[in-house]
């Protein structure tokens, strides 16, 4: 049996697999067919995290597979406080075909993972946030951008850094990372990106400066400077990341065809400008899209590696 954590935990030829099945499920729907590959089963969604995306693509996603999905915000379930994580895996997992949770610590989704009977869904932890990823790959699928990239991240080293690491590192695409001083990625899952890189050919660059990250690049994307959680960081990060905004001076450094990604919610006039977000360049909806298709490909692929 597998679980969906992190990025890291799959192969390249894995990850294109799952791609191939999004692929094929987003023209079944485009044509009016409703999959029933998850016909009566169902999926537990766990939200210690709040989430407008995540929730509608998983519970959309679900009901498109012919199964249902159970929300479970954090008032009604106690993840960690009262009962133990390993208990509520064990009782959890016990009534559905798999979980899917969006949570603070990465070692309690990875906890609560080694107790499950059923397949688990990583929907975002403050390390990691692989679903993201896989619309956002799918997009620049979409858009032509797979022939040896060159993507640039500027802003906070955050959940959406670590998994761009991850993602370049096991496709074998250039990335740079722009951060300000002080909100570099952590130097683990750096370290272990760059060992993925030298079985790939990855090219993995951890800049401060973000015109050289989005020099020539055919991706450029961005997360909010303050993450659920950091509200109360939110002046001072305004501070140190100003010149990180990607403006329109920002994209006129990359090729002229590049795509703007963001996994929302935006802030304009803060990360990205009103004017990129809006611009022939920004994909951001259609990436938010594929947030529904990719999870119904990742979802109908662990269900088929159950063992």
């Amino acid at each position: 049996m597998r679980h969906f954590l992190t990025l890291n935990d799959f192969s390249k030829e894995e990850l294109e697999n799952i791609l191939d099945i999004a692929f094929d499920l987003k023209k079944e729907i485009g044509n009016g067919i409703s999959s029933q590959k998850m016909k009566d089963k169902s999926l537990a969604m766990i939200f210690e995290k709040s989430s407008t995306r995540t929730r509608v693509s998983f519970e959309v996603g679900m009901t498109q597979l012919g199964g249902h999905a159970l929300f479970l915000s954090s008032r009604d379930t106690q993840l960690g406080r009262g009962e133990p994580i390993k208990d509520t895996a064990r009782v959890i997992s016990r009534m559905v075909d798999m979980v899917m949770i969006r949570t603070f610590k990465q070692s309690d989704i990875e906890e609560f993972a080694s107790y499950s009977r059923v397949p688990v869904i990583n929907g975002l932890t403050d390390e990691f946030h692989p679903v993201q990823l896989m619309a956002d790959y799918m997009t620049m699928i979409e858009c032509g951008k797979i022939d040896n990239p060159k993507v640039a991240y500027i802003g906070d080293g955050n959940n959406m850094a670590h998994s761009w690491l991850m993602l370049a590192s096991k496709m074998g695409f250039e990335l740079s990372i722009a951060t300000p001083k002080g909100y570099e990625v952590d130097e683990d899952i750096l370290g272990t990106a760059l060992e993925n890189a030298k079985i790939s050919g990855a090219k993995i660059n951890i800049l401060n400066d973000p015109k050289q990250a989005a020099k020539d690049a055919d991706v450029v994307t961005t997360d909010t400077w303050a993450s659920m959680g950091q509200e109360d960081e939110k002046k001072q990060r305004e501070l140190d990341f100003k010149g990180f905004q990607v403006d329109t001076d920002m994209m006129r450094l990359a090729k002229s065809d590049a795509i703007f990604l963001h996994c929302l919610p935006a802030y304009r006039g803060q990360e990205v400008s009103e004017e990129v977000l809006e611009s022939s360049q920004s994909v951001v909806f259609e990436e938010a899209e594929n947030r529904l298709h990719a999870q119904k490909g990742i979802i109908v692929w662990l269900d088929t590696h159950r063992g």
